[in-house]
């Protein structure tokens, strides 16, 4: 499954895979035991598929309907979420597509007379320890297999559970929302000291929210995907009524409606395409997808009687109605994924409305998507939980524990030249000088608008399965404002790749986790450098980072990077935009109310404002980085933290090392044959991928 969104800048190309494995259904049944045969991959907790009750086998007792009873069971849960889940994990994702959620949804319509349950996907696996538990509420429909393409990803950081309505089921709104409550209740009272994810799919973000209102002391994510509260403005509401009167023989032709408004074939078919495959057999593929998937778009809607489609119509009028009265006692923290191509609802607007009217809600808007958002391409609901900072297993973000580390989803290819150095001093191709344990404080020179973090962290996680964790200025973090659709951006792409905010207590538990940390001295001042100021290293004078290392034993290994010079020509530095009137201005009024990091008497470094430089791009050519050899402080702690003289001879020296590296990569790339990108592209087209290219003999 392709990623959330594509970024040319982090230059990703997303993994897939062309095996679709067989499922298993396991059903508890009424003596305790359980029973499988080749099916839907999906555990049922509290009542067999014939709607039988089943008996207490172990584990928590959770309300179904009403008074009846059945058995919510806890999945175990593996010890340590470092050795576990370590960088480049398996996701799963490219294992199921659309085709599979349709032959699961085609068993499981079918009337059981049973009562609302929730069923555990068994794809989903084991969690990891201490993963907040996440109760999936599905569309109108009431399959609860929406989440079928994010099963396996989202089954390692979460305790998955999805709610499964039989199509027969009478159960009023209210109902449903007393029956999701005393889940959350239960599982509220058992860790009272987790949030709660409730996930709502059109419909079921109608139930997410009533269930919300209703309990505002609870610590819930709610995270909504075009929700079903805009029901009142939606195209299809005024022909609600005339099918009631509908003559049975014409009933029919409802499905062929209902197929394209639900969604976006086109992004269902997608799913499952390896972007890195020639543009033609992407289309050979999609084409074949697509002619397998449309007999399919209808089967959800064809197998239901017209009596339960109408019964539906009308449970979904007063869930909108329900959800919208209740609004203002919403006190969760709130993600809504809206879509620009929802034939069904108007999800771009009702995200918008619901952004203000919530008091702590998030929009990713996805312009190319329909109203089955969670089916399509382009959509990651992991990633985007990861890079709209909605992940956490306490009531407050760990950086360092609540990490989840990239995926096999991502595939890294950036082209850049990468040397080390050894502990001998010896110069050598690739990233074997750097240590393999922490903590590492990799200290280096920023290029323009920091265009060389965009290689680095990629090529550690490809070469080496390094997870460096970036800390960058805050408002590289921040969320866009003022946009009125704002999509998944280049900040939520870096909080996906473990950059934090820039702070000496950030600094302190990533050193003290023994995590490889990038750090840039001269931060701001120097990505945003002026004309003539190319390779300029612009530090402060204290020895902030020193100083940390020495507490922590860290090692140091100082580095630079050249190629800013053969990707753009800076023509409107900050004096020059300075003197330009209004340009100025607006300048000054960005910067009014911005934290500033550093204070004044930290020289020049501390007073750069933020902008955007006037540049030319060019032809694009190569990035270089050479990482110097690594410099022990492992028992100095005492001398550095002690005698100031000694921490400013450490500084000095890093600082010079720095400098040493870009002048010998300055050099050096003069010889390289291929850093012009007509050359590389040559050789990678006629003998090897993009990151074998080589470059000049060390």
């Amino acid at each position: 499954m392709a990623s959330v969104v594509s970024s040319q800048v982090l230059y990703c190309f997303f993994s897939t895979s062309e095996i679709t494995p067989r499922f298993q259904l396991r059903v508890h049944s009424s003596g305790g035991g359980s029973t499988s045969k080749e099916s839907n991959a999906i555990s049922w907790n509290g009542a067999s598929l014939n709607g039988e009750k089943d008996k207490k086998v172990g584990g928590r007792i959770g309300s179904w309907n009403g008074s009846l009873k059945g058995e919510v069971k806890k999945k175990s849960v593996k010890d340590s979420i470092s050795s576990d889940l370590d960088v480049l994990w398996d996701d799963g994702y490219g294992t199921k597509t659309v085709k599979d959620y349709f032959e699961e949804a085609k068993e499981m319509i079918r009337p059981d007379g049973g009562p609302p349950r929730w069923f555990c996907p068994t794809e989903c696996g084991q969690p990891l320890k201490d993963s907040p538990i996440l109760l999936f509420c599905p569309g109108f429909v009431g399959v609860g297999l929406a989440l079928t393409l994010h099963h396996k990803a989202l089954g390692k950081v979460f305790e998955v559970r999805c709610l499964h309505i039989p199509v027969n089921d009478r159960t009023p709104f209210e109902g449903l929302v007393k029956f999701v409550e005393e889940t959350v209740r239960l599982e509220h009272a058992s860790s009272p000291n987790k949030p709660i994810y409730l996930v709502g799919d059109s419909f079921g973000g109608c139930l997410v929210l009533a269930v919300a209102a209703r309990n505002p002391e609870i610590d819930l994510v709610v995270i909504l995907a075009n929700p079903a509260t805009s029901f009142d403005r939606s195209q299809l509401r005024p022909l609600f009524p005339l099918w009631e009167v509908l003559p049975d023989e014409l009933y029919d032709a409802i499905p062929y409606l209902l197929r394209f408004a639900r969604g976006n074939p086109v992004e269902m078919a997608r799913v499952n395409i390896a972007d890195r495959i020639p543009p033609r057999l992407q289309i050979e593929q999609l084409f074949q997808n697509l002619i397998a998937l449309l007999p399919h778009l209808s089967d959800s809607v064809d197998t239901i009687p017209k009596d339960t489609l109408i019964w539906k119509l009308k449970l979904l009028r007063s869930a909108a109605s329900y959800a919208n009265s209740r609004l203002h006692a919403v006190k969760a923290e709130v993600l809504v994924l809206s879509s620009g191509n929802d034939r069904l609802l108007p999800s771009g607007d009702e995200a918008q409305r619901l952004k203000s009217t919530l008091k702590n809600c998030t929009v990713r808007h996805f312009k190319d998507n329909g109203h089955t958002i969670l089916l399509e391409d382009g959509v990651n609901l992991l990633t985007v939980i990861k890079g709209t900072g909605k992940y956490r297993r306490s009531r407050r973000i760990d950086i360092v524990s609540d990490f989840i580390p990239p995926s096999m989803l991502l595939r890294f290819a950036t082209g850049s030249a990468m040397f080390s150095t050894l502990n001998d001093g010896k110069i050598v191709r690739g990233l074997h000088g750097i240590p393999d344990e922490g903590p590492v404080l990799l200290v280096g020179y920023h290029m323009l608008m920091g265009l060389e973090i965009y290689s680095l962290v990629p090529e550690f996680l490809r070469e080496r399965n390094i997870m460096v964790r970036g800390v960058a200025h805050p408002v590289a973090l921040r969320e866009t404002q003022g946009g009125s659709s704002p999509e998944f951006s280049l900040a939520d792409w870096l909080k996906v790749m473990g950059a934090v905010p820039v702070t000496g207590s950030n600094l302190f538990n990533l050193l003290s986790a023994k995590s490889h940390v990038l750090l840039y001295p001269g931060g701001a001042r120097e990505a945003l450098h002026n004309r003539g100021e190319e390779y300029k290293l612009i530090w402060p004078d204290q020895q902030e980072f020193v100083r940390m290392a020495a507490r922590f034993g860290a090692t140091i290994v100082p580095f630079g990077t050249v190629g800013e010079d053969d990707v753009a020509e800076l023509v409107l530095d900050y004096n020059d935009l300075m003197k330009i009137p209004v340009v100025n201005d607006l300048i000054r009024d960005a910067n009014r109310d911005l934290t500033r990091l550093r204070d004044k008497s930290k020289g020049e470094v501390a007073n750069q404002e933020l902008y955007l430089p006037g540049i030319l791009p060019k032809v694009p050519g190569r990035f270089y980085f050479l990482f110097g050899k690594p410099i022990e402080t492992k028992g100095r702690a005492e001398e550095i933290l002690n005698d100031r003289e000694n921490a400013n001879q450490l500084y000095l020296h890093t600082k010079s090392e720095v400098e040493r590296c870009i002048a010998y990569l300055l050099k050096k790339r003069e010889e390289d044959p291929y850093r012009n990108i007509v050359d590389r592209t040559v050789y990678r087209a006629l003998y090897s991928p993009l990151h074998e290219v080589p470059a000049f003999d060390p």
